[in-house]
């Protein structure tokens, strides 16, 4: 974890020393008073739905070695007055940058591998993937939750200390520039793009801007540095055109360095064939293996060797709310909540139709959203996709899913095997009176929907069925 003397604070970034204190160096970086810890410093960010200004006698209260306020000095002095004595207060127009300028300077201080991940899906699983792999046999550390913005990512750097061994940063975008502002702040030597397909094309315009932005992590490589590329995309040529690094290929049609065949799923994980072994993975989809064969390269470009790897597989893990199967009584559910975007969402599909041995097999789809213009037709081809696919029955919810209805009934399924809820709330109610003992669920949408109420309501529902 950083451990900083404020002098090196007011070196490294423009903030303004309001009020001396006590201490004179901080362990730890927060901009939550929730969870900060004693002795660390404290950034007061600003947003649409918060202001952190407003935390910081909390953060003071908790024992913040120091506090960087958003704002001017002439803005600020009342509040300042009114905090407890013992902290050191600074303020700064722009906190955020305050987080970056840290995060660069305490980043000068780390020598050893840093991984960043990027791409339109699969970054936290793949992250989380390559932890697991690392961990037996180095200190890893890797970034909590799917921390990957401007913020998420300078959390990960503090995490890190003289003792880490590698570091694998998760770098995500929604906006031209934003990669490469992460490599900026990251300075990564490794680099795993798990794919380019059609997310945030309200921001990128589209999957060629998509390419272009997620380009920027290989673009950033140094030569002796490496890049791990999914060779089944079709920017693979372009990806690895723009990297001086070492590249390294993954496939599951027989394209790359790192190639899986003869795959197939069953209720504990998926198995398949790797350079001459069998082997099986308590993970379900050919995207979840695409995401294994991701961080299995991403360990060769580290000097592992496979073989070593081997005894580590059974004990890699997934990430929460994605594609994370629950048992509640005789309802199985896949929850895949966390986001979606039309690739994710046509391997989701994909899982669920390849299950057998359930009453029926059900989707509930909400929309997605960030799809910019195309986002009619990308919703009408998943509901193409999962009626084709042999799916039973269709519970669809927001105004988008009007096209994935259309697309579903196109597929052949009929009108009463396709439900639709104009809110997430109509479909808490009305969806677990639609399930029966032996149904498997998949719900899926996008974040912004809160589509994980619906499991929460699912998991009430059928516990209470169990116990009675």
């Amino acid at each position: 974890m950083i451990r900083c003397d404020l002098s090196e604070l007011v070196a490294c970034t423009a903030v303004v020393e309001l009020r001396g204190g006590s201490q004179t160096v901080f362990e730890g970086v927060s901009t939550d008073s929730r969870s900060l810890e004693a002795g660390a410093l404290f950034v007061a960010l600003i947003g649409p739905r918060f202001d952190g200004n407003s935390f910081a006698r909390a953060a003071a209260e908790r024992g913040a070695s120091a506090l960087v306020l958003a704002g001017e000095r002439g803005q600020l002095e009342a509040l300042v007055a009114d905090l407890p004595q013992g902290a050191a207060v600074y303020c700064s127009p722009d906190p955020r940058r305050v987080l970056s300028d840290l995060a660069c300077f305490h980043r000068s201080g780390l020598d050893l591998p840093v991984i960043g991940i990027t791409g339109s899906c699969g970054k936290t699983t793949t992250k989380n993937i390559l932890v697991d792999l690392l961990r037996p046999s180095r200190k890893v550390v890797g970034s909590p939750n799917s921390f990957n913005n401007d913020i998420g990512v300078p959390h990960t750097l503090f995490l890190a200390d003289s003792g880490s061994e590698t570091l694998v940063v998760e770098m995500g975008t929604n906006h031209p520039g934003e990669i490469a502002g992460l490599c900026r702040t990251a300075r990564p030597n490794g680099a795993i793009i798990t794919n380019i397909g059609s997310s945030h094309l309200e921001g990128l315009l589209s999957v060629e801007g998509v390419a272009n932005e997620k380009g920027a992590l290989a673009a950033c490589l140094p030569s002796k540095g490496f890049c791990v590329l999914n060779a089944d995309c079709r920017f693979t040529a372009r990806l690895r055109d723009m990297t001086a690094a070492r590249t390294i290929t993954f496939s599951v049609e027989g394209d790359g360095d790192w190639d899986a065949s003869d795959i197939w799923f069953h209720p504990g994980g998926t198995t398949f064939r790797l350079r001459g072994r069998e082997l099986t993975v308590p993970l379900l989809g050919l995207h979840n293996v695409q995401n294994l064969l991701a961080a299995l390269a991403a360990c060769d470009g580290l000097g592992l060797d496979l073989d070593d790897l081997l005894p580590h597989l059974a004990r890699i893990s997934g990430s929460r709310r994605r594609m994370e199967l629950k048992q509640c009584g005789a309802l199985s559910i896949f929850d895949d909540t966390y986001n979606a975007n039309p690739e994710s969402a046509r391997a989701s599909v994909r899982v669920l139709a390849g299950m057998h041995g359930f009453t029926r097999r059900v989707l509930v789809f909400g929309d997605m959203l960030e799809l910019g213009e195309s986002a009619e037709e990308m919703h009408h081809a998943v509901g193409l996709m999962a009626a084709e696919s042999g799916i039973d029955l269709c519970v669809l919810i927001g105004d988008l899913s009007q096209a994935t209805a259309a697309g579903a009934r196109e597929g052949g399924l009929t009108d009463d095997k396709i439900v639709h809820y104009d809110e997430v709330e109509a479909a808490q109610e009305g969806l677990p009176g639609l399930l029966a003992g032996g149904d498997l669920v998949l719900v899926k949408g996008s974040r912004r929907l809160g589509l994980e109420r619906l499991v929460q309501a699912l998991e009430e529902r059928w516990s209470k069925e169990r116990v009675l």
